[in-house]
């Protein structure tokens, strides 16, 4: 089946107001994008904004009716007038298979291969992750996480006791357990992180040596060899004691995240309980690992 495809642009008009006049015009699915290459990247907390110049994109059926959508629309719209409606049709694809055109198999540090489930390639005695893209953040393929993932795979947690705050997909869990971790605790502010986590890990195995945990928690002080948190600059900033506290003297702690001029800002936070290597940077992001203060 293919669908019709509108997009109009939001301009002036209140969001929720074209939303649900689309909806009430019949549209299966509604989604927001950006008209103007603007990011938003850390709303304060019960913020949701839009960007400056959005459109609104609406599916409806095949057979829709363009000329009777813009009727409903200009009636809901209660007098203002209608945005000019772009109209494509958008031929039916097999859907849940489409992340695999850019869903490709990854190495990092030459030890590490993230994979998405049926992918057969030779990787040899490399350790490998099967991970498939669904609701929870992390696959490997942004840099935030390759970053992790490169440095859990140059030097592997081995023996570890490891804490991933702010879990998502469960990919740097299962990761620091593939590499040897002893075992993980994987916390987050989502269920549905904590539920993509635990499958993940049933599926590469190791969910013997998995806990999840909802967040917002505080770890005991000293209680991991090895904490990763892979979450943004402002609550890094805010959550700098507890976190690095997580982290046992002398052990290793990495914070990713970070765009590359939040990284002094977050270090200070950090400044004393942590001691960092050099930073490491990838697509304007940035790892900051370091090794736990000694009292």
């Amino acid at each position: 089946m293919a669908w019709q495809q509108v997009t109009l642009a939001l301009a002036e008009l209140d969001a929720d107001t074209v939303e649900s006049a689309l909806l009430a015009a019949g549209a299966v699915a509604v989604t927001y994008t950006d008209a103007a290459d603007q990011p938003i990247l850390e709303p304060a907390p019960g913020e949701a904004p839009l960007w400056r110049e959005a459109r609104l994109t609406a599916l409806f059926p095949e057979d829709a009716s363009i000329e009777r959508i813009g009727l409903t629309l200009a009636a809901q719209l209660d007098g203002h007038d209608l945005p000019a409606m772009d109209v494509s049709l958008l031929p039916d694809r097999e859907w849940e298979r489409e992340w695999l055109r850019d869903y490709q198999p990854m190495r990092f540090a030459d030890r590490l291969w993230v994979l998405p489930h049926g992918a057969d390639i030779d990787t040899g005695e490399d350790v490998v992750l099967r991970l498939d893209p669904g609701l929870a953040f992390g696959t490997g393929t942004h840099a935030t996480t390759a970053l992790c993932l490169t440095a859990l795979a140059t030097r592997p947690p081995e023996a570890a006791r490891v804490l991933d705050f702010g879990c998502g997909s469960g990919i740097l869990a299962i990761a620091a357990l593939k590499l040897g971790a002893a075992t993980v605790l994987a916390t987050d502010i989502d269920p549905q992180a904590l539920t993509a986590t635990r499958e993940n890990a049933q599926a590469n195995g190791v969910a013997d040596r998995i806990e999840t945990v909802m967040a917002p928690m505080a770890p005991k002080p000293g209680q991991f060899d090895v904490v990763v948190a892979n979450i943004l600059a402002q609550p890094l900033i805010e959550l700098g004691a507890i976190i690095a506290m997580a982290v046992k003297p002398g052990g290793r702690l990495l914070l990713s995240g970070i765009l590359a001029d939040q990284a002094k800002a977050v270090a200070k936070a950090y400044d004393p309980f942590v001691e960092f290597d050099p930073t490491a940077v990838q697509d304007g992001w940035t790892l900051l690992e370091g090794i736990r203060r000694r009292d």
